[in-house]
């Protein structure tokens, strides 16, 4: 732990990393941001966090750029950046703050958020460290940008050196505020690699970050640290990732032998029902693309979700002029979903045996329908006229066990089955038992479905 009477972090890399004039400087970013596509409209909320690469302007900058520019309407509600990027000069355990007052570059003095730095001090990962932050150019390099398109704010700055993402997560849990909170991660992405390999790899790398998957590698991003930090932060608030730019060095200097890459991405929150749409279509499509697999066809794109690498249980319901053509599907979680909707979706058209395959003429007129399974739970009851009693027509998929017999019927059944005694009735010949069967050892379990279907 080391400290500094210096009250004001000096710009370090001003004049190598970008320029030393303020009014170079101001130039520079004016042209950047102004050369950036203006941001596409859109019914999501403003972005929570973004992440943004840091060389040199000549390099990343028209990247940063990107993800910059649309902030600056913004420029009135954000009142605090927390920002985290890798130290690459000083070695670090955990995350480090300095212990000065405020950052200066030439477009002026940012002053550090004195409450906000308290409230994370007695995080045991937290450490004081000026050292850190001296040389540092992963921070630093993101506050001209700052400075140009927000008004007055605070800063946060933290050197992210050996932690793990639950670790950096924490931090971010502890700050995460409201709309008033602006949370950037600095980081470049793959290094040195040949402009083609570093196009597959930033690409998938990518799509990593887009689907929130925390699993990323310092080969893969030098910030590799606080990205998987903010993608474990991001799952819980619910938040979509959207990558807004991806280029390298060779892209933007020329020199493609040995390239840098760089990219941008947005963090924003998204209402729930946005969010389900996201996800049935997500699903809707996966399911098509397992079905069009079997006869050679090209996959649509699939949104990356969160959900989708997740444990999920799902029924396929395909249909055709409003006639079930097949239906297959799982009680229980025990696979990712996108891999148990496909499946099904595959089982549906060519292995339920009360159809025959689907063939390839019948596609085009095949209608998909997904549903997504709620945990099943327990339904004691006393008898069947308690269960007839209590069960809830167009809400509730019914479970039915006896010995090694088991049926289930969908809440979309009730469609066709409205009367509960009927619903019970077929149920029961579906097990294999008469529509009269009772029995106490007869066990039943409810579970509700979210569904989506083609138009």
């Amino acid at each position: 732990m080391t400290h500094s009477t210096a009250t004001v972090r000096p710009a370090a890399v001003a004049g190598t990393f970008y320029p030393e004039s303020a009014v170079v400087l101001t130039r520079a970013l004016r042209r950047l941001l102004g050369d950036t596509p203006p941001a596409q409209e859109s019914r999501e909320r403003p972005p929570k966090a973004i992440i943004a690469p840091h060389a040199g302007y000549v390099y990343s900058g028209p990247i940063a750029a990107t993800v910059y520019a649309p902030l600056h309407a913004l420029r009135a509600t954000i009142r605090r950046v927390v920002l985290l990027g890798p130290t690459h000069r000083v070695a670090v355990n955990g995350l480090a703050v300095p212990s000065v007052s405020a950052f200066a570059t030439p477009l002026g003095e940012v002053p550090l958020d004195a409450e906000a730095i308290a409230r994370i001090a007695p995080l045991p990962q937290v450490v004081v460290s000026d050292a850190a932050h001296a040389m540092e150019h992963s921070l630093e390099v993101q506050l001209p940008f700052l400075q140009t398109v927000l008004e007055r704010f605070t800063l946060v700055p933290l050197a992210v050196g050996k932690a793990s993402p639950s670790e950096v997560a924490e931090v971010l849990e502890t700050l995460w505020g409201s709309d008033e909170t602006l949370i950037v991660i600095s980081s470049d992405l793959s290094h040195y690699l040949p402009y083609p390999r570093a196009c597959e790899t930033d690409t998938d790398t990518a799509r990593h970050i887009v689907a929130l998957d925390a699993k990323l590698d310092h080969q893969q991003a030098c910030g590799a640290t606080p990205v998987n930090g903010l993608l474990l932060a991001a799952r819980r608030h619910g938040l979509r990732a959207r990558l807004l730019d991806l280029r390298n060095s060779g892209d933007t200097a020329g020199d493609k032998s040995r390239v840098v890459g760089y990219g941008a991405f947005s963090f924003t929150p998204v209402s729930a029902d946005a969010h389900w749409d996201l996800l049935g279509s997500a699903l809707l499509v996966s399911a098509r693309n397992a079905i069009a697999a079997k006869f050679g066809l090209s996959p649509q794109p699939v949104t990356p979700m969160p959900e989708l690498s997740e444990p999920g249980a799902s029924f396929v319901t395909l249909t055709q002029n409003g006639h079930l053509r097949g239906c297959i599907g799982s009680l229980e979680a025990h696979r990712p979903l996108a891999t148990d909707v496909a499946e099904n979706a595959f089982a549906a058209a060519f292995h339920d045996r009360r159809f025959a395959p689907l063939s390839e003429p019948e596609l085009p007129r095949t209608r998909v329908e997904v549903s997504l399974l709620t945990p099943a739970e327990a339904f004691p009851v006393r008898s069947e006229e308690d269960a007839l009693a209590r069960l809830r027509p167009g809400i509730d998929g019914l479970i039915l066990s006896y010995g090694r017999r088991r049926a289930t019927f969908l809440p979309q059944v009730w469609e066709s089955l409205a009367d509960p005694r009927q619903f019970m009735a077929q149920l029961k010949l579906k097990a294999g038992l008469a529509a009269d069967f009772w029995d106490p050892e007869l066990t039943l379990a409810r579970y509700g479905v979210r569904k989506w279907k083609e138009t």
